[in-house]
């Protein structure tokens, strides 16, 4: 199955420039779990999907990539 979450995860961030560390401190969580997410080991909760969305401006629907 194609992880199509952490596909969009990573691009943002690399769009961004920042790295794991840094995402995970501006979303509250450890560096650790968005490496994870990105490589499709771990699936975020929804409250780490609204912040995650909020961060990058994007929709949930966009980061589980529903939409374009």
């Amino acid at each position: 199955m194609k992880n199509v979450f952490g596909e969009n995860l990573k691009a943002l961030r690399l769009e961004q420039g920042i790295g794991q560390v840094e995402l995970a401190k501006q979303i509250g969580v450890s560096k650790g779990i968005i490496s994870l997410w990105e490589n499709g080991l771990r699936e975020p909760t929804l409250s780490s999907l609204v912040r995650l969305a909020q961060f990058f401006g994007v929709s949930i629907d966009y980061l589980a990539g529903l939409e374009n």
